[in-house]
């Protein structure tokens, strides 16, 4: 009978080892040590059992690594590429693991001001680190990159992660970074020094015609305060009108979206945004707005929070010149782990006020008008002008 029972251990302890889930009865034996076993409640074991058959070839190729491959292993590298690949199965160009380094780095963009070539780009559905937009004075429109260009290796290194190439690329400020890029198909390296790079998100002004003009290159955090400053001085100089140029903007917060769209909109939704469980969520305009008639500005690179104000002021009858937006209608939070790495990971899909999906898709203009590279004429300026 006690060779049973001996028996009976060593074939739980052979099914948990091979990840089969031992169910039945209110306890199960765990292999504990040699030849110890201890009792466990049926759902401790059963989630035991999961969590081996999840991760248990995982812990194989670990140890097949650590005692096989030629050289040493640096085991908290090894670690962050499993985390790293996790996320990166998803397929989503927005979701990424970072390291405490890399999340540092990226939170400092949120702010305007960081140490870089002060370049934006995105990763399209092609896998290709589109250039959005250039900021003015910085290294990179010093050097000639473009809006469109294609971003292939940083210091020669090729990347396909969107959150580590941009953290390979800022650094500290007087450093050299080499940046290889495409550019009509054909392949272009410079050699750049990092500065510090001090985002100036809002720019106005007043055009001919008692027209004013304001131009949103980013949303970060003053971008809100900037904009209403902004649109007081336009206002108080008896404007009759005003375009607002979002071209080549690649988006940024949320929040500073929302800010800019409660001067144009009276109390309602901005947008909302539905989780995997279709919960929905809005962002709200309080009541109140400008009178000034507005005429909004689009392009190819207009991007994210941008593609957001956009579909919010087209769906309350504002007029929209230029090309189809980019089409990036998805939203990203972001966890800080204790370690101070994070993870941040598409979770909800925005919609216009009307319900129009903005990802895939970007928004479409009422006036479809096309700048012709190198021509030297703004012609969709010239339209939206001409509808004063």
């Amino acid at each position: 009978m006690e060779m049973k029972k001996k028996k009976f251990v060593v074939c739980i302890v052979a099914a948990f080892l091979a990840g089969a889930a031992v169910t039945g009865g209110s306890c199960a034996v765990a292999f504990n040590g040699v030849f110890g076993y201890v009792k466990v409640s049926k759902d401790d074991y059963e989630k035991m059992s999961q969590t081996y058959q999840r991760y248990g070839k995982l812990n194989q190729l670990y140890n097949t690594v650590n005692t096989t491959f030629y050289d040493d292993v640096n085991e908290e590298s090894l670690m962050e590429g499993a985390y790293k690949g996790l996320v990166s199965g998803l397929g989503d160009p927005y979701s990424s693991y970072m390291t405490a380094d890399e999340y540092k780095t990226w939170k400092a963009t949120a702010t305007g001001e960081y140490s870089g070539i002060g370049v934006t780009f995105t990763k399209d559905e092609n896998g290709n680190f589109a250039v959005i937009s250039v900021e003015k004075g910085s290294p990179a429109e010093e050097a000639g990159l473009k809006a469109g260009d294609f971003i292939t290796a940083v210091d020669d290194k090729e990347y396909d992660d969107l959150d580590v190439i941009g953290n390979a690329i800022r650094g500290d400020e007087g450093s050299k970074v080499k940046l290889t890029y495409v550019r009509d198909g054909k392949e272009k390296s410079v050699t750049l020094i990092r500065q510090t790079i001090v985002q100036h998100s809002v720019e106005h002004k007043m055009m001919d015609g008692n027209i004013g003009y304001i131009r949103i290159s980013s949303f970060i955090e003053t971008t809100g305060d900037d904009f209403k400053e902004a649109l007081k001085d336009i206002e108080g100089k008896s404007a009759k009108g005003l375009i607002l140029d979002l071209r080549d903007n690649g988006g940024g917060l949320v929040n500073s979206c929302v800010e800019v769209a409660d001067e144009f909109l009276d109390e309602g939704v901005v947008a909302y945004v539905e989780d995997r469980n279709k919960n929905r969520t809005d962002y709200e305009a309080k009541d109140g707005k400008t009178d000034l008639k507005t005429v909004v500005l689009v392009n190819e690179n207009s991007a994210s929070a941008s593609e957001i104000l956009a579909a919010a002021l087209k769906d309350n009858g504002f007029d929209l010149v230029g090309q189809t937006t980019y089409g990036k209608g998805v939203i990203q939070s972001t966890a800080e782990l204790e370690d101070g790495s994070a993870l941040k990971l598409t979770i909800m899909q925005y919609f216009s006020p009307d319900g129009n999906a903005i990802n895939k898709k970007g928004v479409e203009p009422d006036y479809k008008v096309k700048n012709e590279e190198n021509s030297g004429s703004d012609t969709q300026m010239k339209k939206a002008v001409s509808l004063f």
